[in-house]
Formats: C-alpha cells, sequence, structure tokens
C-alpha cells in the first residue's frame, strides 16, 4: 500500500468529518459544495431541480429531499440561491429547525437586503453571516481569490475553517451590510475596467491588432494604474486633491486625444464621452488644477436630472 493511500483504519470516521449544507445548486452553488467536498467535509446539497445534485452525490454528497431535512443535517448552512426573497421561500417553511443553526448567506443582494436578513435570523434563534463571492465558479476553492463576510465576528472565527475551502476569507465588520456593499464597489470597478479595455481592444482593433497583443501590454498597464490608485486613496480620505502629478483640466485635454483616435475609426465614443463629461463637470466645480482622485467629489453628489 502506497504511503499516499492511508489505510482506511488510519481515515477519520465519516461521523468525525465537519459537516455542512448547500442550499442552491446552481454554478455557484455547485462550486461551493464541491469545494467544501475537497476539504472533506461531509456535505448535504438541496435543490429545487434535484437532477443538479447527481454529480456532487457521485463525489459523495447526500441530496436532501427537502430544504427541511438538509438544514437538520448540517450546524453550518451555506445558501447560494437567485435572490433573498428566494433564500426565503425556502428557509421559511421549515424555520421551526432553524435555531442553533449558522447561516451563511452567500446569496447576491444589496446591503439594505443583508441587515433585513439579519433581523430574521435573529428572529428565528440563527446565528447569520452576510458574504460575497468575488470570482467566477471556476474560481472557488482557490487561496488567490477572495470571499467577503460581514457580521458577528464570534460567527465568522467559528466557522473560518469552512469559509476558508471557498478562498481566502475577508473579515470586513460587525455591519452586516459590509460584505454587499463591497460587493457593489468591486462589481462597479470591474465593468468600468473591462469596458475601458473592450474600447481599447476595440480601437487597437480597427488596425488589425489583435486583443491577444493589446492584453499583454494593458495588463502590465493596470500595474501602474493601481500605484495611482493607491496614492490617490490616501487624497480621497484627506479630501485634497494636490494635482502633482495630472491636473483634472490635463486629463480633460488628453480624453480628446482618445476621442479623436477612435472617431476617426469609427470607434464608439460612449465610454469616454461620459468620462469626459465627468471630468467637465469637475472641472466647473473648481477642481480643474486638482488630481483625478478629485472626481471622487463629483461622484459624492448625484447628477440633477437632465
Amino acid at each position: 500500500m502506497s504511503a499516499e493511500q492511508p489505510d482506511a483504519a488510519e481515515r477519520p470516521a465519516p461521523t468525525e468529518r465537519p459537516a455542512a449544507t448547500v442550499l442552491g445548486l446552481g454554478a455557484m452553488g455547485t462550486a461551493l459544495a464541491a469545494a467544501l467536498l475537497d476539504q472533506g467535509y461531509r456535505v448535504t446539497v438541496w435543490n429545487r431541480t434535484a437532477a443538479k445534485a447527481a454529480p456532487l452525490v457521485e463525489r459523495g454528497a447526500h441530496a436532501a429531499a427537502t430544504p427541511e431535512e438538509a438544514v437538520a443535517a448540517s450546524p453550518l448552512v451555506v445558501a447560494c440561491v437567485l435572490d433573498y426573497d428566494a433564500l426565503y421561500s425556502v428557509l421559511d417553511p421549515g424555520a421551526a429547525g432553524l435555531a442553533g443553526k449558522t447561516l451563511v448567506n452567500l446569496t447576491s443582494g444589496s446591503p439594505e437586503q443583508a441587515v433585513e436578513a439579519v433581523a430574521w435570523a435573529e428572529g428565528h434563534g440563527l446565528d447569520y453571516l452576510d458574504g460575497a463571492i468575488m470570482t467566477t465558479p471556476e474560481g472557488v476553492g482557490s487561496a488567490e481569490r477572495m470571499v467577503l463576510f460581514s457580521g458577528a465576528r464570534a460567527v465568522f472565527d467559528a466557522h473560518r475553517p469552512a469559509l476558508a475551502a471557498f478562498g481566502d476569507p475577508l473579515y470586513l465588520g460587525a455591519d452586516p451590510g459590509l460584505a454587499s456593499l463591497h460587493d457593489a464597489g468591486l462589481l462597479g470597478l470591474m465593468w468600468a475596467t473591462m469596458a475601458g479595455w473592450l474600447h481599447g481592444a476595440a480601437l487597437v482593433g480597427s488596425e488589425k491588432i489583435p486583443a491577444e497583443s493589446f492584453t499583454p501590454i494593458a495588463i502590465r498597464w493596470l500595474a501602474t494604474v493601481t500605484e495611482i490608485m493607491t496614492g490617490y486613496a490616501s487624497q480621497v480620505d484627506a479630501g485634497r486633491y494636490p494635482g502633482d502629478d495630472a491636473t483634472v483640466d490635463v486629463q480633460i485635454a488628453a480624453i480628446d486625444h482618445l476621442l479623436h483616435a477612435a472617431a476617426a475609426r469609427g470607434v464608439d465614443n460612449s465610454l469616454p464621452e461620459l468620462l469626459k463629461a465627468t471630468m467637465r463637470r469637475a472641472a466647473a466645480a473648481g477642481h480643474g488644477p486638482d488630481s483625478l482622485a478629485s472626481l471622487v467629489e463629483i461622484m459624492r453628489k448625484p447628477q440633477p436630472p437632465a
């Protein structure tokens, strides 16, 4: 018998392994359950469409027939369903069995919904932790990927080993809405970054330059951008924006070069036009001599309706 295959007597009995339940087996829920299986958990799963559990059952998971059965099987319940309404519709019928359990809710929602969920959980004697998965299903389980959590610190600490199965667990604070709030902000960053990259790919692609050639250069540029962000963070917190690298007025002139190049090549300019409009609003508010970080002052105030 090889060293990699210990004798069955040396393996922990199934009942000695920690148990966790996963509710919802979409692509993300399936990945969460698989990550727990990879870490040796006794995993119980439930999904409205029972057939989705089959691949996990083949790997050793138990498929519960009802949410109530799934919740009863484990002290830790991980939920990843469509939305908060779906979460309540799954758990409310078996509310009597929730007391003493811990619910880690990885369902996407708003900070306000997370706060409401805490009150709901407390009403059922249920410990609650809100979370946001900052990766695609393929990245679940990698220590390089973040999973954000907020809520009671004691709940986070008690279940950290299970949470670490999903990725690098980052605790943000006791306010249960913090994970959703950061999730929204980070998704905005992703969409803006991806849109900028796609606009750049369209621009250079107009000259037959493949996106695969443009992208490594773009990624190197992002390293410089992250350095600028790090420096600007202290300016945002202090509310002072010294324009000693490049002013808003300079950025307005620079973005005109992008607009001209794109227009000359038939590339849509909706995105950079929006950016220029925000820069111009900042300049009109007196931030022309300030750094680009001063745009945060414009973003903190909703623009009046047209």
